[in-house]
């Protein structure tokens, strides 16, 4: 009996490179902007090298009620294609909340950044780092993965990161085993937990406890009909490698066994992925979580508390996301100091976190600085820096680059992990939990690290 073929309606629409300011002679490369920093690696974003496509879900509205839809890009000759699945129509208003151009960084001020870096004569400068970086569809999940980069083995941030969306997932069915409120602890989390290796957390006593519109860019092109089956994000994540080795940040490596219970560890098959993996949570569908509940389910430990209370802050209006955003447009030193003054208040945002936060709304003159920047003057600079003289070393090596000089630092970087782990935008996704320190590091200079605040 011949098995009947669903059809699928899906919206395309079209982002022209032109209206983009992008200059000829450095033509912009999708591939180089996606694969640029590790936030593309984090869930919910799927990268396929193969089609060279970013998939993920995306909201529709920036209500807290809104719902996601499940969105491809890639690149044509002159101008993106922004596939959005299952849908015959967006409108203006959806478009705009779809936030394509924020995260490839689409704005007037960062295609000045990114011509007057590739301007600089910066040494090593990587060919694959195009000056672009990254970013998340929102602040909430930049500043959320920002707490998530910090005090942890990279494994673990993918896990963690993987496990949010997961419970986005849950909480969007009404899973009754998921929706646990504040003041209900005890709802039960067994069998939702994700096995994640990790160490006994420590709370660091470093750590700060301080607290662009596309307006009318997208042109309709057509409805397409397509026959569930040949989407484009049929193929993705079609193999899947079952690494039994991962490398821990203290030098040595732990041996796991990756079951099935080992699910945010491995990749999926097909849609399957994007069938059990929801959006990035909203700050409103966290507020109401109860800590405990939150640190079991992902394994953030201590990280949930900051993640709760950041939640409620937005929530509440006691933090305007919006107002953050509009007074980074000028990337100004004078708004750098405003911005910074503010996430200090915020609990949970250290001097690393903060610099990370502020990097992705477009401050590039600052360089956040942990035990991997150590790494990485050492290897590459030939500096022993220490966590007392790590500060004045990368403003001695990259001062000459200002006001771009994380743009420089990161360029180093990401040519330094190429040529250990090669290109990442032709990495599988099982592979990503490959790139540790302990991997980077030379075998026979295995030095235990000593920590930096966050």
């Amino acid at each position: 009996m011949e098995k009947k073929l669903q059809r699928s309606v899906d919206f395309v629409m079209e982002l022209p490179l032109s209206l983009r300011g992008i200059s000829e002679t450095e033509p912009f490369q999708l591939e180089k902007a996606v694969c640029s920093h590790g936030l593309f690696m984090m869930a919910p974003n799927y990268w396929d090298p193969l089609s060279k496509t970013l998939t993920r879900p995306l909201r529709l509205h920036d209500a807290p009620s809104s719902s996601s839809l499940i969105v491809s890009v890639s690149q044509r000759l002159s101008s993106l294609a922004v596939r959005v699945h299952g849908t015959h129509y967006l409108s203006p208003q959806q478009e705009r909340a779809l936030m394509v151009s924020r995260m490839l960084r689409f704005s007037e001020a960062e295609e000045k950044a990114v011509r007057e870096f590739r301007s600089m004569p910066v040494d090593h400068q990587n060919r694959s780092f195009g000056g672009r970086v990254f970013r998340s569809p929102t602040l909430f999940e930049d500043m959320v993965k920002c707490i998530l980069l910090c005090n942890c083995q990279w494994p673990r941030t993918l896990g963690m990161a993987q496990a949010l969306c997961e419970l986005q997932l849950e909480l969007q069915n009404g899973s009754p085993r998921s929706v646990a409120v504040s003041g209900n602890p005890k709802v039960e989390t067994d069998g939702f937990i994700p096995k994640t290796p990790a160490a006994k957390e420590i709370r660091r006593k470093g750590c700060d406890s301080s607290g662009v519109s596309t307006g009318g860019m997208f042109v309709k092109k057509k409805l397409e009909w397509e026959v569930d089956g040949n989407l484009p994000m049929d193929h993705l994540l079609e193999s899947s490698s079952n690494m039994t080795l991962l490398p821990t940040d203290n030098g040595n490596s732990e041996e796991l066994s990756l079951s099935a219970d080992d699910s945010h560890l491995q990749v999926p098959n097909g849609k399957e992925y994007f069938n059990r993996t929801g959006n990035f949570p909203s700050p409103s569908e966290l507020a109401n979580l109860d800590e405990s509940f939150l640190a079991k389910r992902c394994r953030l430990g201590y990280r949930a508390g900051y993640i709760i209370e950041l939640a409620r802050a937005i929530v509440e209006g006691k933090i305007q996301l919006g107002q953050l955003e509009e007074l980074s447009k000028d990337a100004s030193l004078s708004s750098y100091k405003q911005l910074e003054d503010q996430l200090k208040q915020i609990k949970g945002f250290g001097p690393f976190t903060r610099a990370n936060v502020l990097m992705c709304l477009g401050y590039y003159h600052v360089i956040p600085t942990d035990t991997e920047t150590i790494r990485h003057l050492k290897q590459v600079h030939s500096r022993k820096s220490t966590s007392q003289t790590i500060l004045s070393d990368v403003k001695e090596i990259y001062g000459k680059y200002e006001p771009y000089q994380f743009l420089a630092y990161w360029s180093e970087i990401w040519d330094f992990y190429e040529k250990r782990f090669g290109k990442m935008n032709e990495m599988h996704p099982s592979d990503y939990k490959l790139i540790t320190a302990s991997n980077m590091r030379s075998a026979s200079k295995n030095t235990r690290k000593r920590k930096i605040p966050c």
